[in-house]
């Protein structure tokens, strides 16, 4: 057992089960023990690696998106350039060099992270140095104006709930202690919920749903802004819509394992349910367009055409390497369709480039 797992275990037996949510965020987050603040977890030497990390095409993608979109706002100057957990700032490099692309919009952009993990941050600021970036704990921190706002892996990383029907009423799964003094999960008492009311109509018996208030709370934030302000935003993330399954999975060494086996040195996930995020955002006054499948996205942003530049004077295991990370990024059966993209605009202007419906068909997936 790990040294958080043995802290954990004493305060239930102390205090008794507590909720997913505080477990996955005392395994996340701890100040001494928790995953983001103890390590770097991005790469081959990590537990996973991320979109950016597998080819600058994908931030230079959603760099040229922000630009048309700050194009088409009349270049709003200066503005806000955010991002949620910027991990090693991969992303907000890559993006970055793409506006450079549109005159007078890098030197308009304030760049800002909202990053909690101090180590982390020692990487950001070596990687982002040129662009004297300022870093929040919170998102309800960032300065006011036109937000051009990044979320990339964010919103799966937050704490859920987790809650299974019984009858007509629902009984949340906990985190306790069996017989050994093991951890485990467990139920409390099933109790009829009104905020879970609607989904008598949907779910059966045994079924799980999953509930994340964190997102919701963060999407309200973001989307009022753009509604005041003006700006976009781009949530990148594996998930769905209309929450259904247990997905809480945790990752180390690019393995899945059991979540409850290495408290505080495993990823700990859940699938993001687009529905409540886009909900909350059209609430805050804004316009939701997707979730679309990422894949289709980029396709729609060039990559192809990126990566056949990109392609050239390349030989060998380069290209080879080049090759599978646009496939990797693209393609349904790879993390084209796992992964969803939802954009966030202000009502009555126009859907970002890459959201837009095609020829006046409604896309599969978009739930606007």
């Amino acid at each position: 057992m790990t040294a958080l797992g043995r802290l954990l275990g004493a305060r239930i037996a102390a205090s008794g089960p507590m909720t997913v949510a505080e477990f996955m965020a005392e395994c996340l987050m701890h100040p001494d023990h928790g995953y983001y603040s103890t390590r770097d977890p991005f790469g081959a030497a990590g537990d996973f690696i991320t979109a950016p990390e597998i080819s600058q095409m994908f931030g230079e993608m959603l760099g040229l998106c922000l630009a048309q979109v700050w194009a088409d706002q009349g270049r709003p100057a200066p503005f806000v350039l955010a991002e949620l957990g910027p991990g090693r700032g991969t992303l907000m490099a890559d993006v970055a060099r793409a506006l450079r692309a549109l005159p007078g919009m890098a030197e308009a952009a304030q760049v800002h992270l909202v990053e909690t993990s101090a180590s982390l941050r020692a990487v950001q600021a070596d990687r982002l140095a040129a662009l004297a970036p300022t870093w929040h704990d919170r998102i309800d921190s960032l300065p006011d104006g036109p937000l051009f706002l990044l979320a990339n892996e964010f919103f799966d990383a937050l704490p859920i709930r987790q809650f299974v029907r019984r009858g007509s009423g629902w009984a949340e799964r906990q985190v306790g202690l069996d017989a050994a003094g093991q951890l485990a999960f467990g139920l409390a008492p099933a109790t009829p919920l009104a905020a879970l009311a609607h989904r008598l109509a949907d779910t059966a018996e045994g079924d799980v749903v999953e509930t994340c208030p964190a997102a919701a709370a963060v999407m309200a934030t973001i989307a009022a802004r753009i509604t005041r302000n003006g700006g976009v935003a781009l949530v990148i993330d594996y998930g769905g819509w209309h929450s259904l399954g247990d997905t809480l999975q945790a990752l180390r060494g690019h393995r899945p394992e059991d979540p409850l086996a290495t408290p505080g040195a495993a990823d700990l996930t859940a699938h993001v349910d687009f529905e409540p995020l886009a909900q909350a955002a059209r609430a805050a006054g804004a316009a939701a367009a997707g979730p679309l499948p990422q894949g289709l996205v980029l396709e729609r942003l060039g990559i192809t055409a990126r990566a056949q530049r990109l392609a050239t004077g390349l030989r060998g295991a380069a290209l080879e390497s080049h090759v599978a990370a646009h496939r990797r990024l693209t393609h349904p059966q790879e993390m084209g369709n796992l992964f969803q993209a939802l954009a966030i605009h202000p009502e009555g202007a126009a859907p970002p480039p890459g959201f837009a419906p095609q020829d006046g068909k409604a896309d599969d997936g978009s739930h606007a």
